[in-house]
């Protein structure tokens, strides 16, 4: 089986893979992927928290039952809106369902617990697996019409006193005897590496695998729009195999350890704009299931489009990977603006031979960059070298393109680590950009075919249209 699959890939590798014609891709693929994308519509019966028993500014009292009692009464009387408040309301993971929106009035704070006691074990996924974990603070399984809305708050509660330390580092407080994940992470990866089933892949809070803030589990028709996230234990919005999905004019502050904007898992037509990322992690990644669970799934991410976000701290703006074993196909990014001196790189893609899946169509235009710390794109196939598994799957990247793109300030321009003895990246395209400050120039590394640059420019100086060929 392996063996067709390395054998697939490396016919693939030999064909010549045209670049989809740039203008003609946001003109007619670009337009299509947004006709897909809608709001979901919804009744205008109104429920509000307190008429249910919910009692703000008192963190004695966990609301968790009279809010989710509003959420289910709501959703079983064909659905509305179910109001939170002014005021700060305290409570343990709330569940979403069907034909909900839970509006965060403006003055609004839900306050999550950090006490793991109070959390309960649900199908989910983490850092690419399946398995059964803490519940991620507000979570969905198959739902349909679905959303948070509002100008309040989603507080985690997090820091190092609490989830943060349990990643396991000394620099967020963790200490020798903490519970961590260097428990539950390698018995995760190890389960994953065996093939073991998810019904018997289930974590406790000793095995010190923090929840997400926002888990939206094979939902359709999700919107995420106005909320103010703070604090979040690991990442922040994570939809996983969701399809029409918008999050719109959302503030991110998170600075934890994998504190991870954005991430849409085997997610399918997705619009994320007019938001605000400031993170630990990456601002927004794009994943499909890591190894033999996304191999397994077959389930690619695919159609999405970030338009008009800013990112400021983060180890990418927007990534695809590293958890993409599924594929990835066809992402627009436009008119976004990325400027901090911790921000790593403005368009990453990471993968290696234990992930494999196909990576195409990505196209960006119009980035603006004050500085960031590496790359401007950096596309790495050897990432974790270190990690354990089956390897001899082998990623293939192609048809990248990036026209408009300005830096300030950066270690490099384009920054490629292809694998050592087989070429499976292809068709690279930088046009019409400018990146200056840039200290050590573009960077190529193993097997790369068919860079192309065209009127590129870096410190000012005009680079060579192949610069492969020299």
């Amino acid at each position: 089986m392996k063996r067709n699959i390395i054998l697939t890939l490396l016919l693939l590798s030999v064909v010549v893979v045209s670049a989809q014609n740039q203008s003609a891709a946001w003109k007619k693929l670009y337009t299509a992927i947004q006709k897909n994308i809608k709001d979901p519509k919804f009744s205008k019966a109104y429920y509000n928290i307190r008429d249910f028993g919910a009692v703000p500014n008192d963190t004695s009292v966990l609301n968790t039952e009279p809010i989710n009692r509003a959420i289910a009464t709501c959703s079983l009387n064909g659905g509305g809106k179910v109001v939170v408040p002014a005021g700060t309301w305290f409570t343990a993971p709330l569940t979403l369902k069907s034909n909900v929106n839970l509006h965060l009035e403006e003055g609004s704070t839900v306050l999550f617990t950090t006490d793991p006691k109070y959390f309960p074990v649900v199908l989910t996924r983490w850092e690419g697996i399946d398995c059964y974990n803490l519940q991620p603070l507000v979570y969905a399984y198959g739902e349909t019409n679905i959303a948070i809305t509002g100008k309040g708050t989603l507080d985690g509660g997090a820091a190092n006193e609490n989830w943060w330390k349990k990643c396991g580092a000394e620099r967020f407080g963790w200490k020798e005897g903490d519970i961590s994940q260097r428990t539950g992470r390698p018995k995760l990866m190890q389960w994953n590496n065996e093939k073991l089933p998810v019904s018997r892949r289930i974590l406790t809070e000793t095995d010190g695998l923090r929840p997400q803030m926002i888990n939206f589990y094979r939902c359709n028709n999700v919107l995420i729009e106005g909320v103010r996230i703070l604090r979040s234990p690991f990442w922040v919005i994570h939809p996983l195999m969701c399809n029409n999905l918008t999050v719109r004019g959302v503030y991110v502050e998170n600075d934890g350890p994998n504190g991870d904007g954005c991430d849409p898992e085997s997610c399918s037509n997705v619009l994320i704009e007019n938001c605000y990322f400031n993170t630990g992690d990456d601002c927004i990644a794009i994943k499909s299931g890591r190894n033999n669970d996304g191999r397994l799934w077959a389930k690619p991410s695919e159609n999405i489009i970030v338009r008009n976000c800013e990112m400021k701290n983060g180890h990418g703006g927007v990534v695809i990977g590293s958890e993409i074993s599924g594929g990835y196909k066809n992402l627009f990014v436009e008119n976004c603006k990325m400027d901090s001196p911790l921000l790593d790189r403005v368009i990453r893609i990471k993968t290696n031979t234990l992930r494999g899946g196909i990576i195409e169509n990505i196209f960006v235009r119009n980035v603006e960059v004050g500085e960031c710390k590496e790359a401007v794109l950096h596309i790495n196939l050897l990432y974790e070298p270190r990690e354990i598994g089956e390897r001899g799957f082998i990623p293939l990247i192609r048809n990248v393109n990036l026209d408009k793109v300005t830096s300030q300030k950066s270690q490099y321009g384009v920054y490629i680590d292809g694998l050592p003895d087989q070429a499976t990246v292809f068709d690279i395209h930088v046009s019409n950009s400018n990146f200056n400050g840039v200290k050590s120039g573009n960077k190529f590394t193993g097997l790369i075919e068919n860079v192309k640059f065209n009127n590129l420019k870096i410190n000012g100086e005009l680079m060579e249209s192949n610069p492969l060929n020299k």
